[in-house]
């Protein structure tokens, strides 16, 4: 599962609406893929339906795509939104990654 703290589901609802998207019905595509200083990298997307091999999950009124590959990664993580000082925008909060870089961006198991 996947958790939506409540700053991500308000910027999510906002990002959504000014993209097309409506966060009713419409979904959080969250992933990993290689890449990024520390091995691994998330994804972060809207979609409008789900595919074959998805997880979805709904937390907080939000509801969250994840492909099977990617879920292993990111069990027990939470979305977070940040608008501080080091930068604007969605926050992994991820207990599986023994190490992240300073961006916040990529991680290593």
């Amino acid at each position: 599962m996947i958790e939506v703290s409540e700053k991500a589901k308000l910027k999510a609802i906002e990002l959504m609406r000014e993209d097309g998207y409506d966060a009713s019905r419409d979904y959080i595509r969250v992933g990993v893929k290689s890449g990024g200083c520390s091995g691994l990298s998330y994804e972060l997307t809207f979609d409008k339906e789900e595919k074959e091999n998805d997880k979805v999950f709904e937390n907080n009124d939000i509801k969250i795509i994840v492909d099977k590959k990617s879920f292993l990664y990111l069990v027990g993580t939470t979305l977070d939104y940040s608008g501080g000082l080091n930068g604007t925008g969605f926050v992994f909060k991820n207990p599986n990654a023994n190490r992240t870089c300073g961006c916040g961006e990529s991680f290593s198991l």
